[in-house]
Parts: C-alpha cells; sequence; structure tokens
C-alpha cells in the first residue's frame, strides 16, 4: 500500500490545520476549538521544544477521534520519535533517499513535500503517488498544481503554504487535490 495508506487517512480530512504548539497548555484549548468546527485530524510541526511533548498529550487526550500527524520530518531521529508515539501520519517538507525506507518501514502514514516536476519523478520512482505541494503559494498555487494534474494524472496533492480561507476551496476544487493543509484553521 502506497505511503503506508497515506490516501485513506487525507480523503477523509479534506482540510488539515497546521499547528505548532508552544507549551502543552495549548493543546487541549486547540483542539476543542478545532473539533467544534467539526475538524479531525492535525498536523503538529516540529517547530518548538515542546513539540514531542504536545504530540504525546494530543494523542493521549483526542487519538481516539482525531488523526495526530507530526510534521516537517527530516531527521531520522524524528521517523524514530513519531513510532514511538505512535503518531497516525508524518508529513515532511522534501523528498530524501534516506529517509524514504525509514518512512516506508515505520508502518505510519506519510507524505513528502514537492514542489518541481523532478521532484514530483523522483517521488514516483520511490514508487509514491500522493505528495505535499509545498510551498503551494512561492511554487504556482492553483496553476502550478493545474499543469502537473496534466503531467502527473496519477499523483494526488495536498498543497500547503500561503493557502487561505479564502482560496482553499479553490484548491480543493481541482481534481488531483485530496486535502489542503494551512494554519488560518
Amino acid at each position: 500500500m502506497a505511503q503506508n495508506d497515506i490516501r485513506t487517512v487525507l480523503s477523509q480530512h479534506p482540510t488539515i490545520p497546521v499547528v505548532t504548539f508552544n507549551s502543552t497548555e495549548e493543546v487541549i484549548p486547540k483542539m476543542d476549538a478545532l473539533i467544534a468546527r467539526g475538524i479531525f485530524c492535525i498536523e503538529i510541526t516540529l517547530r518548538t521544544p515542546a513539540a514531542y511533548d504536545c504530540i504525546a498529550l494530543a494523542k493521549k487526550l483526542y487519538g481516539d477521534r482525531c488523526a495526530i500527524g507530526m510534521g516537517t520530518v527530516v531527521k531520522t531521529e524524528q521517523i524514530e520519535k513519531a513510532i514511538e508515539l505512535g503518531v497516525d501520519f508524518m508529513v515532511s517538507p522534501g523528498l530524501n533517499a534516506t529517509l524514504a525506507p525509514l518512512f516506508e518501514q515505520s508502518k505510519i502514514a506519510f507524505i513528502p513535500g514537492v514542489a518541481t516536476p523532478s521532484e514530483i519523478i523522483e517521488g514516483i520512482q520511490f514508487g509514491w503517488d500522493t505528495f505535499k505541494f509545498f510551498p503551494a503559494n512561492l511554487f504556482g498555487g492553483l496553476g502550478a498544481l493545474k499543469a502537473y494534474g496534466q503531467v502527473f494524472p496519477n499523483i494526488q496533492f495536498c498543497p500547503t503554504g500561503g493557502i487561505t480561507e479564502e482560496t482553499y476551496p479553490e484548491y480543493l476544487a481541482l481534481p488531483n487535490i485530496i486535502s489542503v493543509g494551512g494554519s488560518w484553521m
């Protein structure tokens, strides 16, 4: 199953908030607010020292009703920590030949980031068919994704980066978009 079945995770959640927690005290109010809005999936970034503790708390308190993902995965030890924490999915901003087999062996759904045709082709060589398009706003946004839909008809994307509450419906309307990530939520 490609990328440990990432398409199942993404297809159930058309919008995925990308959240950076600075402390564990922020987890409950932010998670409650998302769930109150009908959002049952979150990517928690590894941008702060509190990130792992926040992921563990979110998984413990909300893991039974919300998909908890780990974002900005760029190192071997982060994949190992994702396995330890039992996250539901991992997100990486790019492709890497060293990390590729580790993502696959983790048994955790994962989505790597791409921006260019060469990166998409590289990912296809790994047998992957679903990518984060990042940063969408800097690499052509809707126009690029429309073109990629013609060139790579079997590829699905989850664009993130510069997508807003006003623009996300336009992205979701494209046939090659499985979900959209962002921080506006």
